[in-house]
């Protein structure tokens, strides 16, 4: 099933998890949308700022800290995904009660052991 993701956080460091998850996901036929502040491009795709709108996205993987998300919060909750996947370091119990409110399954994993075990 195509589960549409954006990556949060996108890096065009190939040594940054977000990229790894970005090659992996495509390896995996899944849409992927890597969004982040600096521009670049991952296996073709090119890293999205300034946070464009995007549609029906399934999945939001993030791969910003805590410490740091507060500037993304709301554009992360505009994407009305079905779930945001909180990559190890990046758990955050506030933005978790925020989403869920808003009916978004939230889930703490990795993206990268989700999609090597089978269950993205």
């Amino acid at each position: 099933m195509n589960k549409p993701t954006a990556v949060i956080g996108a890096s065009p460091n190939p040594d940054r998890y977000a990229y790894k998850a970005t090659v992996s996901l495509k390896r995996h036929g899944q849409p992927v949308f890597p969004v982040g502040i600096h521009g670049g491009e991952i296996m073709g795709e090119t890293i999205l700022t300034d946070k464009p709108q995007l549609k029906d996205i399934h999945t939001v993987t993030m791969y910003v800290g805590p410490r740091n998300q507060a500037a993304w919060v709301d554009y992360v909750l505009s994407l009305n995904p079905k779930r945001i996947i909180f990559n190890p370091g990046t758990e955050n119990g506030d933005v978790q009660k925020a989403a869920e409110a808003q009916g978004i399954e939230c889930v703490e994993h990795c993206t990268l052991v989700l999609l090597s075990i089978g269950e993205y």
